[in-house]
Parts: structure tokens; C-alpha cells; sequence
């Protein structure tokens, strides 16, 4: 079985995604070893609720570096495949409306801002997903993509080419999912998004492997 480091920071319904990787076949382990996360094939970051909190966490955890060096290393294509979730993916990029003064991994260029006051806060919610082109992780989902969404801000790339995927949700390009080499990540929850869901892990699960 692939071995696969989910990160545990302490905070958020970290299991969840540990157990969705272990349905589609993974050796899913929720950890902080650095010696455990050194030795998987690929990297998760989950993360639930407030930007600049889950950024903390990451740093009493002693995981804030290894992050970085993992979601970079995947993001230059020679590292080990890496997937960041809801605001996991939002922690990827250079910061947060929502905590400005918290700094953020900073590997993709852009920042979370809110989403419009003309929808309701958060979107919670199955959503259309728009995927690119070519985007590894959209193999075999179908058209139209539906994926469970729970979040008040969304990314605003600096790069288009990072988006992987959109949704229409007060804008019609909200990022949905970034891609970057082998460094993947998602607005959306696949682990709360029924077959759609967790055929996209599966993807994530073949890179690993």
C-alpha cells in the first residue's frame, strides 16, 4: 500500500480526509513525524475553519517548514505529489483577507479574498466544478463535476495557469482547485464529495504511486 502523510496541525476534522484516503486504498497516516513524513509518497495538508489559526497550528506543530519544503519540491515537479485541502489550499498561497497579518506558505503566488456580499457566507454547498483542460486530478470525472464546497473565501491566483478548475458562486471564476507540477489542491472537500470525490483521490493516490 502507498504510504501517504496526512499533516496534523491539531486543528479541523483532520480524520476525515485520512479516512476517505484509506477507502480508495492508501496507508493513510495522520501525522507530525518528520521521519514518518519524510518517508510517504505523497503529502496531504486538510484544513478547516479560520486562515490565520490554521497557519499557527501549522507553526506550534513544527510543520510549518516541512509544508513549505514538501508543497514546494511537488509544485517544482521533482518532489513527491502534494494535495492541500479547503483552506489547506488557501495556506499554499501568499496570505488572507480574512487574517492579514498571518503569512501564508507563499509556493503559489495570490492571496484568499471574500466572496461577494451579493451570495450567502459560506457557500455550503454542491457545486458545478469547471475543470481545465489536462488537469490530472479531473481524470475521469464527469461533466458536469459536482463537489461538496464549505468556505466564505476563496483564491484569487496571481497566475492563471495555476487554476486547475472553477465555480460559479457570486463570480463565475472562483477557483475551485490550483495545479502546479505534481502540487494539487482544492477548495472544495473531496472527502465530503461522494464518487466524485473520491475518484479524484484515487487520481492523487496513482501519482503517489
Amino acid at each position: 500500500m502507498t504510504l501517504i502523510a496526512v499533516l496534523d496541525y491539531g486543528i479541523g476534522n483532520l480524520r476525515s480526509a485520512q479516512k476517505a484516503l484509506e477507502h480508495v486504498g492508501a496507508d493513510a497516516r495522520l501525522t507530525a513525524d518528520h521521519g514518518l513524513i519524510a518517508d510517504a509518497a505523497g503529502v496531504v495538508l486538510p484544513g478547516v475553519g479560520a486562515f490565520g489559526p490554521c497557519m499557527d497550528a501549522l507553526g506550534d506543530a513544527g510543520l510549518r517548514d516541512i509544508a513549505y519544503e514538501a508543497a514546494s519540491a511537488a509544485a517544482e515537479g521533482n518532489g513527491r505529489p502534494f494535495l492541500g485541502v479547503c483552506v489547506g489550499m488557501q495556506m499554499l498561497f501568499d496570505g488572507s483577507d480574512e487574517t492579514p497579518d498571518a503569512q501564508g506558505l507563499g509556493v503559489l503566488p495570490g492571496r484568499s479574498t471574500l466572496l461577494p456580499d451579493s451570495v450567502k457566507r459560506p457557500q455550503m454547498q454542491w457545486n458545478v466544478v469547471d475543470w481545465t483542460t489536462g488537469s490530472r486530478l479531473a481524470e475521469a470525472q464527469p461533466d458536469p463535476c459536482w463537489m461538496y464546497f464549505v468556505h466564505s473565501f476563496a483564491v484569487v491566483a496571481s497566475q492563471d495557469s495555476d487554476v486547475a478548475a472553477t465555480c460559479s458562486y457570486g463570480r463565475p471564476d472562483v477557483a475551485a482547485a490550483v495545479e502546479r507540477g505534481v502540487l494539487w489542491a482544492t477548495q472544495f472537500h473531496p472527502e465530503k464529495s461522494s464518487r466524485n470525490g473520491l475518484a479524484l483521490l484515487d487520481n492523487f493516490l496513482n501519482a503517489c504511486a
